[in-house]
């Protein structure tokens, strides 16, 4: 998929000119971060594999499901406008697991969500959902300007330590 297409998906779903320029911050920022971990990777031969495209396409769709709601399920359901568009796999699952830093089988059945595990496993998956975390609106944040935010709004410190320990993880894979 070209940025064109899901650029076109995004406005064909129904987002909103803030939600798509939202999207755009938020993929050129994952593919910053990709092409670090890569040179880096380069670097300190360390051969550790990103699929860039697929960061940057998925950072452009991560929010498609806010054209139904912006609600948590805003994952799922742009999961299911993915779907409907026959979008692969990889995407899907950038869209679904996106929120936050992930969340367990356990937590989301209480958040209501449908019970499965929405923990970011690639390394894709994670560099987007990271990027999403520290764009607000279009704005970059630090993770420590983030955290403050959260933990003024009072969020679980389970979701905020996983937020951490994924900042943790990215940042150790770029040089």
């Amino acid at each position: 998929m070209k940025e064109k297409d899901a650029i076109d998906l995004l406005r064909k779903s129904g987002c909103s000119s803030k939600v798509i320029e939202h999207c755009q911050a938020v993929a050129v920022y994952a593919r910053e971060i990709a092409m670090d971990i890569r040179i880096c990777s380069l670097e300190k031969k360390a051969q550790v594999k990103i699929d860039i495209d697929l960061v940057y396409i998925g950072g452009l769709l991560h929010d498609i499901g806010r054209s139904r709601t912006y609600s948590i399920s805003h994952a799922v359901e742009g999961a299911k406008i993915a779907i409907e568009n026959g979008l692969d796999e990889k995407l899907i699952n950038i869209i679904e697991r996106h929120i936050g830093a992930g969340i367990p089988e356990e937590e989301a059945a209480a958040l209501g969500l449908p019970a499965k595990d929405y923990i970011p496993l690639t390394l894709e998956e994670k560099v987007v959902a990271h990027a999403d975390n520290l764009i607000s609106g279009t704005r970059r944040g630090s993770v420590d300007e983030q955290i403050a935010g959260l933990r003024k709004k009072q969020l679980d410190e389970k979701i905020i330590q996983r937020i951490i320990e994924l900042n943790n993880e990215i940042c150790a894979l770029r040089c």
